[in-house]
């Protein structure tokens, strides 16, 4: 029989960055909030100090990543193949512990345009009927970049954002990027110092005509105290930040940013190591009275509650969603359904440029350096004649000097003598050109419940369907042109590439994002949406899922802006709108 625990106002799965926004707001709101994590409990402080960066422990033995037995997926191309399960994590890194992936993030906070929020309503315009694949299903956020601005200018500030303002409320401000959407305030910071490759790329670009800007950062180019009375500390280019936790507390991460403030209010908690088995509803099935999981001890818990913040892991959110029978599962054959619906990820690509006589000094960099263009944005160029629809951002990025699986030019030995010497020769010699790319959603990429392999609890793993579509692979080959002319420009010694062809499939064996997004998708209808524009569950209404898990189709700006104003816009609505009168926030 399940242990009861005391009733709470609202319990919160998941305490990365949507579980920790959700947690400070709630209670400060004067709720009884209890946060319920899978994994560890991850301080800066109690975690830390005195330990080193080590890349064997965190990038390679992956410390702070999920243990795949606690999160994996299965894996299949299309309907035809059997999906088979996860053994390491390759192509995306889940997190683990308080903080979740928000611990190991590179702290890129680039926002998206106004018209990734509307890129259905583009689409309709901007292309003939026929034009592209049948089987898209971009859809347009539920709400409108207005809407959602000041939500990303506050999170800016809690994350104690470092970056060149672009365009301040419709005015274009040399130095930044004059594609973005109007901003009601500048950075809070000025941008993160530039290294040799940054100028370089930047330099290039702006020769072949396009518009360079530093990287978003959330990793603090100063000291900055953000809203909630959190100190921030000025980045010293440690090398050290994908994969890690930040050594000087400058990155932003829940534990950086909110954490500490939560701690302080007595009307919250949290509890580590309890695995969320399922949300559990009452008989009418419209409402849910709380959540039941496993404890650090083995037993059966039940947690009652009046409100549930589903705020793991964006594939996570979508299984629990599965396992506990809140609204229907997805159909790809009849199209039917609405979670598991529009998964998508993103690809990447680039060069590797080497130089004899250049030393670009890696470990003085944080994962943010760099210089982007997004001149290849939808929108901001004409990629009806190519037959696409789509974009990129592309980057010159220093993100770190870690020695293991450095680049080394084409031809070197994989082992032995051979490839000691490229290591000491070429190591520090060489830079990047990088894309980050959108992704559409399309009628067979979807996500479902296994019917075969299950968890340590005996409950179905989540299952992938997924693979490159024909438009991904035609904007692969367009944007490769582009980045090869600017590498021509760059004139290195050398170079090699990484770009996918027409015939490619997805790998999921090499790194390339923790971008997943869709899946519990937000929209305007339940027809074609899992939630509404609040996050809120259509089907019961005091479920609210924030998370990467809303997008209905990937942009190639990073995801974590966009996570954070959505999670403001969707507990601002709970505080301000449905403790007063809770129920559907919006009607279907």
């Amino acid at each position: 029989m399940a242990i009861v625990k005391d009733a709470v106002d609202a319990v919160v799965v998941g305490l990365g960055w949507s579980g920790s926004i959700m947690s400070i707001e709630l209670a400060r709101a004067g709720l009884k909030v209890r946060a319920l994590e899978s994994g560890p409990e991850r301080t800066n402080a109690g975690h830390l100090y005195p330990k080193p960066a080590d890349q064997l422990a965190y990038s390679i033995r992956q410390k702070v990543f999920a243990r795949p037995r606690q999160m994996a997926t299965t894996v299949r191309h299309n309907t035809d193949e059997v999906a088979l399960p996860t053994r390491t994590w390759g192509a995306f890194k889940p997190g683990n512990g308080v903080g979740g992936a928000g611990v190991h993030w590179t702290g890129v906070l680039i926002r998206p345009t106004p018209t990734d929020l509307k890129l259905k309503t583009f689409v309709d315009q901007a292309y003939k009927p026929g034009q592209l694949q049948e089987d898209l299903q971009i859809q347009d956020f539920p709400f409108t970049w207005e809407e959602m601005e000041p939500f990303m200018d506050h999170f800016d500030k809690v994350c104690g954002a470092s970056g060149a303002t672009g365009n301040l409320r419709g005015q274009i401000m040399e130095g930044g990027d004059p594609f973005e959407g109007p901003r009601s305030n500048p950075f809070p910071m000025p941008p993160l110092k530039d290294t040799l490759n940054n100028t370089m790329f930047a330099e290039a670009a702006r020769k072949k005509g396009y518009h360079p800007f530093p990287n978003p950062s959330a990793a603090a180019s100063g000291p900055h105290t953000n809203p909630y009375g959190v100190q921030i500390a000025p980045c010293n280019y440690c090398g050290f930040c994908s994969d890690y936790y930040c050594l000087n507390y400058s990155k932003a991460s829940p534990q950086t940013t909110i954490l500490d403030a939560a701690r302080r209010l007595p009307n919250f908690s949290y509890e580590v190591n309890a695995h969320v088995l399922r949300v559990d509803l009452h008989d009418d099935r419209k409402t849910a009275k709380g959540v039941t999981y496993i404890d650090e001890q083995g037993q059966e818990v039940f947690q009652p509650a009046s409100i549930v913040i589903l705020s793991t892991f964006q594939y996570n959110n979508v299984r629990l969603m599965l396992l506990s029978g809140i609204g229907t599962p997805y159909d790809p054959h009849t199209g039917e359904g609405v979670v598991g619906r529009n998964y998508a990820f993103l690809s990447n690509g680039g060069t590797t440029l080497f130089y004899k006589d250049k030393h670009f000094n890696p470990f003085v960099a944080a994962g943010p350096t760099g210089q982007m263009i997004n001149d290849f944005s939808p929108g901001n160029f004409d990629a009806a004649p190519y037959g696409f629809i789509g974009g990129a951002k592309l980057h010159s990025s220093q993100a770190g000097g870690a020695p293991i699986g450095a680049s080394l030019p084409a031809g070197t030995p994989a082992w032995g003598a051979g490839w000691k010497k490229a290591m000491k020769d070429w190591y520090g010699h060489s830079m990047k050109v990088s894309i980050s790319t959108t992704c559409m959603s399309y009628r067979g990429n979807y996500l479902d419940l296994d019917p075969t392999y299950k968890d340590p609890y005996g409950q179905p793993l989540l299952r992938i369907t997924f693979d490159w579509k024909e438009n991904e692979l035609k904007l692969q080959r367009f944007l490769r042109e582009r980045v090869l002319e600017i590498t021509k420009e760059l004139n290195p010694d050398s170079f090699t590439e990484s770009f996918l062809k027409m015939d490619s499939h997805w790998d999921t064996r090499p790194y390339i994002s923790t971008h997943n997004v869709g899946g519990a998708v937000a929209g305007e209808t339940p027809v074609d949406s899992a939630i509404n524009r609040y996050l809120q569950s259509w089907d019961v209404h005091n479920v609210f899922v924030p998370g990467g898990n809303a997008f209905p189709q990937n942009f190639q700006g990073n995801p974590t802006s966009m996570i954070g104003a959505m999670t403001y816009w969707s507990v601002k609505a709970i505080t301000e709108q449905y403790l007063k009168n809770p129920g559907p926030l919006v009607q279907a």
